[in-house]
């Protein structure tokens, strides 16, 4: 079994928002103050709106409500810092891809505990946690992924696809099927036929590029037309789906139970977080591993609080194949300001 969330899934909406969140106050500690100050605003949640869907229109009646949470360094060298303004501001800018929708954002942040403030100037672990990965993905969760970046693209051509998706891959004895949620847009629908033919040639079209069975939508019961998964903005947010930060996609896009998989929200951390960074750090040493001559490699690490990063407590690898293990992950931890940038930055 794999699972994704797409874009505009209410999880995902979490997710990004207080990613965001994080990169953007990173970004401010770093220009004014030279390093990246304490903060976790980890802690996101959205309330699902009101709204009327129809064939050919619909309306919003009530905006979704998005609130985060969590801790931040709020002064600093006897300079206030504008918390509040640059997590409400990095949140508008995600949320300005899903137009047809409308939100409120509202934030409870606050200092953060006194004995964590100074951490980051010692990256050191300000947390015991662990973080794992796998990697070359499987082909089930490879078709996954290239179902949801497929679909992407077909939303420019089909305009009807809404960005709140979900995408369940099983494989029994070898056979493949795709049990697909699709929030469709009504304006683009202009009644239930076109509906049935809308979602019809969207099935026929996965069916022949990924030649899988292909479910779209199978609780719709095209005898009334309040039981098909009909949107106004393409996102089910918009009436009756809430969401929380961490349930959504791991780092490596997906959700993988019979993978590996942290358990740790990683949205919304600061990078000396190692419920974080190990997790990312997890994966791109097992990319590494694959690189450098194993076929398959799984990568757990666990910190201690207190301790340096760049000595995990235990760092457990496991291969297939062969690769210089000690060599690479030497190597990584040594370099772990690489990684610290590429995560503000990207």
């Amino acid at each position: 079994m794999v699972e994704l969330k797409g874009d505009g899934h209410p999880d995902t909406l979490c997710d990004t928002v207080c990613e965001a969140a994080s990169k953007v106050l990173s970004q401010y500690y770093l220009k004014h103050f030279g390093h990246v100050l304490h903060h976790n605003v980890d802690k996101g949640l959205l309330i699902a709106g009101k709204a009327q869907p129809a064939f050919a229109g619909g309306k919003i009646i009530q905006p979704v409500k998005i609130i985060i949470a969590g801790r931040a360094t709020t002064h600093m060298d006897g300079k206030k810092i504008p918390v509040d303004r640059i997590v409400t501001t990095s949140a508008r800018n995600v949320l300005k891809n899903f137009s047809s929708a409308k939100f409120i954002i509202e934030t409870a942040i606050k200092p953060g505990a006194a004995n964590l403030v100074g951490v980051p100037t010692k990256h050191v672990a300000n947390d015991t946690s662990f973080g794992v990965a796998h990697y070359p993905y499987s082909d089930l969760e490879q078709l996954v992924l290239s179902m949801k970046q497929f679909l992407d693209l077909l939303r420019r051509k089909e305009k009807a696809i809404g960005y709140d998706i979900k995408i369940m891959g099983s494989r029994i004895k070898g056979a493949i099927t795709i049990t697909l949620a699709i929030a469709f847009i009504g304006k683009h629908i202009a009644n239930m036929d076109q509906y049935i033919t809308t979602k019809e040639r969207i099935r026929k079209i996965l069916e022949n590029k990924f030649a899988v069975s292909v479910f779209i939508n199978t609780l719709d019961d095209y005898a009334t037309k309040d039981s098909v998964y009909l949107t106004v903005s393409g996102l089910s947010a918009e009436h009756g789906d809430d969401g929380q930060v961490g349930r959504g996609n791991r780092y490596n896009g997906l959700i993988t139970p019979y993978k590996p998989m942290s358990l740790e929200a990683i949205a919304g951390k600061n990078i000396y977080h190692p419920g974080k960074l190990y997790q990312i750090l997890a994966f791109v040493l097992a990319q590494d591993l694959v690189k450098a001559g194993a076929t398959y490699a799984e990568v757990k690490l666990l910190s201690q609080i207190g301790a340096p990063l760049q000595k995990p407590a235990v760092v457990h690898v496991s291969l297939k194949g062969s690769a210089p293990v000690k060599k690479l992950v030497e190597k990584r931890l040594s370099r772990l300001s690489e990684l610290y940038k590429k995560i503000i930055d990207a």
